[in-house]
């Protein structure tokens, strides 16, 4: 065990009761034991420089001297470090011992022998001695008194203006009031007010001082998240950000927004329009799936409804599975078969000499008609349909109307159907050359489309 000299400790317990570093840091810098230098401030606070002290012999304690240490300790809530340092003791861990034997009745029988040692346990108080007159007291004495009343009645209005009680302020909160008090104040009576351990003070004060180190990112994550109108989730603000250069992580990005309270759309379900079998029905062609490792060589189509005070609109698309993009669409006012038709006359232009791609529907009565079947053998496309009630079958198309419909359709409000379609467009307009995918590597379906005729 190292053994100190006593310039050494009360140097250490000194510099520490100074209030500039916290017990670790003050330990470090006079190269002691922190579980050392901890007993020697309870005991220079309990009898000042005699508390450090180096004993030359070895001393024993009564039965009656032991059994007062525990009494006055269970009297009073101390510690046994603290009870320790009242009492002189050097070694506060024999006062457990003391208390063993308290309880299992051995101190009682050793008191009847005389007493080894001639110290003295300080006994607590019976009573309170009064209180000198203010007349008889010097001018620093009511100073300190006066600075430590107003010290009491300016915290608990601090902290009722962060928003809670004194005794429900966090340990960030606390450190913050002591921060301000401490101009005017000394820290150890500041720190005693507050309730707040003076290690604990100084870590807080650091962070406080460090500030937030992601502020630009959550900053970067707003803008993004409001550009899209809320419609991006954590993994799509990830794949935006590492677009423009910066590696990070998406658990980061999901906890950062969950701090922002930003959450995407919900999804709501679908709409089914299926009408029972009205002709010839295709085979399933395409069998779920849905990769493309060209354009023009797998397409999926499909319609939904959209309701504007009782007013209905609907949406015929053709989305190209190589990159999701919506290739060609058409909107009417009435679920007609010459929406399909005009759809139809789109789409076409979009092929190529060498072309032959599957479209695959659901079986809507307007795919089962003979004049759709004829059209789409004329330009070598192979018709494709999913089998009966199965949505599954068609899940690409399921999955962007649910994505406009989030997206877009729930999160606005529009007066009619005007106002709906010219959305509609842009939405789409929107979906094809600026929405990200992350099965695109970041890109949206016209970039990757772009990307790929590059190479």
């Amino acid at each position: 065990m190292v053994r100190y000299s006593e310039k050494k400790k009360l140097s250490a317990t000194q510099d520490y009761c100074g209030g500039h570093a916290g017990l670790k840091r003050v330990a470090a810098r006079h190269n002691v034991d922190v579980s050392s230098l901890r007993k020697w401030i309870a005991a220079y606070q309990a009898h000042g420089e005699e508390g450090l002290r180096t004993r030359t012999s070895c001393v024993r304690y009564s039965a009656e001297f032991k059994g007062a240490v525990v009494e006055r300790m269970r009297t009073e809530g101390l510690s046994f470090r603290q009870v320790a340092a009242l009492a002189g003791v050097r070694n506060f861990n024999i006062i457990a011992v003391w208390e063993r034997q308290y309880d299992d009745g051995s101190l009682a029988a050793g008191r009847s022998r005389p007493a080894t040692s001639t110290l003295r346990m300080p006994k607590p108080p019976t009573s309170k001695k009064k209180p000198a007159a203010d007349e008889d007291r010097s001018r620093e004495d009511l100073l300190a008194e006066v600075a430590q009343l107003r010290m009491e009645n300016e915290y608990p209005k601090k902290a009722r203006r962060l928003g809670s009680s004194e005794d429900e302020n966090s340990a960030a909160e606390k450190a913050q009031i002591v921060l301000e008090l401490r101009q005017r104040y000394p820290l150890a009576a500041v720190l005693k007010v507050a309730g707040l351990a003076r290690s604990t003070f100084y870590y807080q004060q650091k962070v406080l001082q460090a500030g937030d180190k992601y502020a630009s990112l959550k900053e970067r994550i707003r803008v993004l998240f409001e550009q899209h109108k809320g419609r991006y989730g954590y993994r799509r603000i990830t794949a935006a950000i590492r677009c423009q250069g910066d590696k990070i992580n998406h658990k980061r990005v999901q906890r950062l927004m969950g701090e922002l309270s930003l959450k995407s759309c919900i999804r709501p379900k679908k709409y089914k329009s299926f009408k029972g079998n009205v002709g010839k029905i295709a085979p399933n062609v395409l069998k779920r799936k849905f990769g493309a490792s060209r354009p023009n060589q797998k397409w999926v189509t499909d319609v939904t409804e959209f309701n504007v005070g009782g007013q209905k609109l609907y949406l015929s698309p053709v989305l190209d599975l190589f990159n999701g993009e919506i290739i060609a669409y058409e909107m009417a006012r009435r679920p007609l078969f010459d929406m399909i038709n005009t759809m139809l006359d789109k789409v076409f232009a979009k092929l190529g000499s060498r072309d032959k791609p599957i479209l695959h529907s659901d079986q809507g009565w307007q795919y089962q008609m003979p004049v759709y079947s004829r059209r789409l053998k004329q330009q070598r496309i192979r018709q494709s349909m999913s089998r009966k009630g199965n949505c599954l079958d068609n899940a690409t198309m399921e999955s962007f109307f649910g994505t406009l419909k989030s997206e877009f359709f729930y999160m606005n409000r529009f007066r009619n159907l005007d106002e709906l379609q010219a959305g509609i467009k842009d939405y789409i307009h929107y979906y094809n050359h600026d929405r990200i995918k992350l099965r695109l590597r970041g890109l949206s379906p016209v970039q990757y489309r772009v990307k790929y005729k590059q190479h």
